[in-house]
């Protein structure tokens, strides 16, 4: 792991969509997330009726990574994690996780379930580190590239979180 980063974690708002837009494209160029997608994210994570959490991390005025979660009913999904290239391996994703598996929480949610690239063991190692265990396959889940998903499942998120804490 190399030197950690100081990044302040925060809401993602409406704002945040172009930049966030630049690193999505940056980082999943063939199956980048849309614009309209962000802000339908972003529609239904506020108010009391809210079912998303969509972060930010920021570095002074740079977002150098985002993550989103949706609750449903006892289950929530990770939906994206993204940190940019040249601050992989110094927390930044396990920061990004822990505050997702924490909103998990507030939503009372009894497990977060996750797909990621078979072929990202990165990304899935960190995810092993949290608790989450490979429960099956997607396959050709990721367009146009057709690239499987593992499947991953955390149950009681709130064990995964405790002793973690946010650096401003």
């Amino acid at each position: 792991m190399t030197e950690p980063v100081l990044c302040a974690l925060r809401e993602m708002r409406w704002w945040d969509i172009d930049p966030v837009l630049e690193l999505e494209r940056n980082l999943f160029p063939e199956d980048a997330w849309s614009r309209g997608m962000f802000w339908s994210e972003l529609a239904h994570s506020r108010g009391p009726e809210a079912t998303r959490r969509y972060v930010v991390a920021e570095s002074g005025t740079r977002i150098t990574g985002y993550a989103g979660l949706v609750a449903t009913g006892e289950q929530a999904d990770v939906q994206t994690i993204a940190v940019a290239r040249d601050l992989w391996g110094t927390g930044l994703g396990g920061l990004l996780l822990a505050e997702l598996l924490r909103a998990a929480t507030a939503f009372e949610c009894a497990e977060v379930m996750l797909e990621c690239r078979v072929d990202n063991v990165r990304a899935q190692k960190l995810y092993e580190r949290f608790g989450f265990e490979p429960i099956g396959f997607r396959r050709g889940y990721y367009q146009p590239g057709n690239v499987d998903a593992l499947v991953m499942r955390l149950t009681d998120p709130s064990t995964s979180v405790q002793g973690t804490e946010i650096n401003g």
